[in-house]
């Protein structure tokens, strides 16, 4: 049935793309789009978080965090371009690292596939537990068993919070705004 119809055959088109070759594009990342982020890679697979974390244990008090790619590489997300640039000059025996946009396939499309969660590592703001206490307390209507003391230490340290988080916003504007910070 199939065969009997010579004539069909001179129609039959020739696929315009070889897709047994098809060779996927490398990721494109260049320097500017995610400058504090860096490849960890090369390091023995039973390295865990840790590990990794002590390497590189001086830039943690200025936000530092490790997102996994595969055993053997990881994407190092630093508080700012500045300290990841710094962090490139590390040697380490058991550790290479190289700017993002010379990474691995990987790890540029685990960098690009996660991006919001590549944002710059800051560290957690100092908390309270007084407005979850209140809450919970006058959503089940009982009486607080903490101290008028207690009460009123916790009432100051929240006060000197907030002055002192009113006084960093007025540096930063002082300095955008150029203006001398000695009389502060």
């Amino acid at each position: 049935v199939l065969s009997g119809n010579i004539k069909n055959r001179e129609n039959i088109q020739e696929p315009r793309f070889d897709y047994y070759n098809h060779d996927v594009p490398d990721i494109d990342l260049s320097d500017c789009e995610f400058p504090h982020v860096i490849e960890i890679y090369d390091f023995p697979q039973e390295f865990r978080t840790e590990d990794l974390l002590r390497v590189f244990c001086s830039y943690q008090k200025k936000g530092f965090d490790i997102k996994w790619v595969d055993d053997t590489h990881a994407l190092g997300v630093f508080s700012s371009p500045i300290t990841a640039r710094d962090a490139l000059g590390i040697k380490h025996t058991m550790v290479k690292i190289r700017p993002l946009s010379q990474a691995t396939r990987a790890a540029k499309a685990k960098a690009r596939a996660y991006a919001e969660f590549l944002q710059p590592a800051k560290e957690r703001p100092e908390t309270s537990a007084a407005l979850a206490r209140r809450l919970v307390i006058s959503a089940l209507g009982v009486r607080s068993k903490q101290s008028k003391t207690e009460r009123e230490a916790e009432l100051k340290k929240l006060q000197e919070a907030r002055e002192r988080k009113r006084l960093e916003a007025k540096q930063r504007e002082d300095i955008w705004e150029g203006r001398d910070q000695s009389a502060v």
